[in-house]
């Protein structure tokens, strides 16, 4: 019989808490007001907290309006490092562990903030490049790990098989955050992820056939 670990102590109850309320404040304002249109001052207000609190969890009003998504793919990298290394396929590998984090760290209100966000991204380009920063910094992580646990060969191919899991992420995630805004759903989340892994080696075997009756589709440059 198991016991279940015990509750965090009460201040760091606390911390989660005044975090999470400036999570679901910005997320509120930017979404209201537009990311430019709430400054951190407001955002602070609205929590009642000072701007010394607010930088002991974030950043900047980027790093806490992509918090949601972000927590997801700090627990992914956790959850890498105690992934078991049974001989499957890394990408399938880094699949189930992505799958893995997101069972842990999402619920229906989880889901919520994290299409918000997402959707908040693609309108704002601060945001986005913010995204893109993180991105990489976690890529190289990943690989850091993979490399640390596992038998793999120096080469490009581990970098590669991790940018393919985030291009699948990005499209799963796109789909799901402009379908699911009035109710997103992780389990719908997790099986668009599924699908665009799946389709991940067919989209590297397709022929670039030219269309039947389109012309002009020699090489570039050429004319007739």
């Amino acid at each position: 019989m198991t016991t279940a670990p015990p509750p965090p102590p009460l201040r760091e109850r606390k911390k989660q808490r005044t975090r999470q309320a400036l999570i679901d404040a910005a997320l509120a304002l930017f979404a209201a007001r537009g990311f430019g249109g709430v400054t951190l001052d407001e955002l602070c207000d609205e929590v009642e907290v000072s701007k010394r609190t607010f930088f002991r969890y974030f950043g900047g009003k980027e790093e806490v309006a992509m918090a949601p998504l972000h927590d997801l793919w700090r627990a992914f990298l956790e959850e890498l490092e105690t992934a078991p290394a049974d001989g499957r396929p890394l990408l399938e590998l880094m699949e189930a562990t992505l799958l893995a984090a997101l069972d842990r760290v999402a619920d229906e209100a989880w889901a919520g903030r994290a299409a918000l966000s997402f959707r908040l991204s693609q309108e704002t380009s601060s945001m986005d490049a913010h995204n893109l920063h993180f991105c990489e910094s976690t890529l190289r992580s990943v690989v850091a790990v993979l490399h640390r646990r596992l038998d793999l060969p120096d080469d490009p191919r581990t970098r590669l098989a991790g940018d393919l899991l985030v291009a699948a992420w990005r499209l799963a995630v796109e789909g799901w955050a402009v379908t699911a805004a009035g109710a997103p759903s992780v389990t719908d989340l997790a099986a668009r992820v599924h699908d665009a892994v799946a389709a991940l080696p067919g989209s590297l075997t397709l022929t670039a056939r030219p269309r039947p009756g389109v012309t002009g589709s020699g090489p570039p440059g050429k004319a007739g």
